[in-house]
């Protein structure tokens, strides 16, 4: 059903379509060369410079929240709330925040996109907890993350898809460094939607 999501680890993602979207690229051994790159946020495993090299070209566009300076080049800086079009494609950023943790603040603006693709709303949560600002998204894909510490746990991650309610859910932010198996059940479990369990695409 998601022929045009790919996931390619942790919160890493390639979108298909009438472009080539990659969003947060990390750990990737390459790849199609990017029409657009997305980055929600500053941290290493999110915003790596050495692979966006990899799938960057000079007709790239990225497109990065704050504190990703180190990107280097050209950069298109968003906020929280910003809509935009790039190479026609319809770009939201959402707020991604921690709620009672402090990995990632609220005032550091760290996004999450809802990204317009063959007709679909794919909305990329970010680093993020179940925030009120989720509750209001309206996609036909959520990839949301449900390894807990750094952001929702499964159970949070799940009642988040149960209130955007989606045609499909996806998890991520797991298998690496955080979250597992186990995570993937407990979200598959609780979640209302359709829930898709993407395989690592190297």
């Amino acid at each position: 059903m998601l022929s045009n999501v790919h996931w390619l680890g942790h919160a890493s993602f390639k979108l298909t379509g009438e472009r080539v979207i990659y969003i947060d690229p990390w750990q990737i051994g390459g790849g199609e060369t990017a029409d657009i790159i997305l980055i929600t946020h500053g941290h290493y495993d999110h915003c790596s410079p050495e692979d966006v090299a990899k799938i960057r070209s000079p007709k790239t566009a990225v497109v990065a929240a704050e504190g990703c300076e180190k990107l280097g080049g050209e950069v298109q800086v968003v906020k929280p709330g910003d809509r935009l079009t790039v190479q026609g494609i319809a770009i939201e950023a959402v707020p991604a925040y921690n709620i009672g943790k402090t990995f990632h603040p609220r005032q550091d603006n760290g996004v999450g996109y809802i990204v317009t693709v063959n007709g679909q709303r794919i909305y990329h949560a970010g680093d993020s907890d179940h925030t009120l600002e989720m509750d209001a998204v309206r996609a036909d894909v959520v990839l949301l993350p449900i390894g807990g510490t750094y952001t929702m746990t499964a159970s949070e991650a799940a009642a988040a898809a149960n209130a955007i309610r989606p045609t499909t859910a996806v998890p991520m932010h797991w298998g690496r460094i955080i979250g597992g198996r186990e995570d993937v059940e407990q979200f598959q479990r609780l979640c209302q939607a359709q829930v898709q369990v993407l395989e690592e695409e190297k």
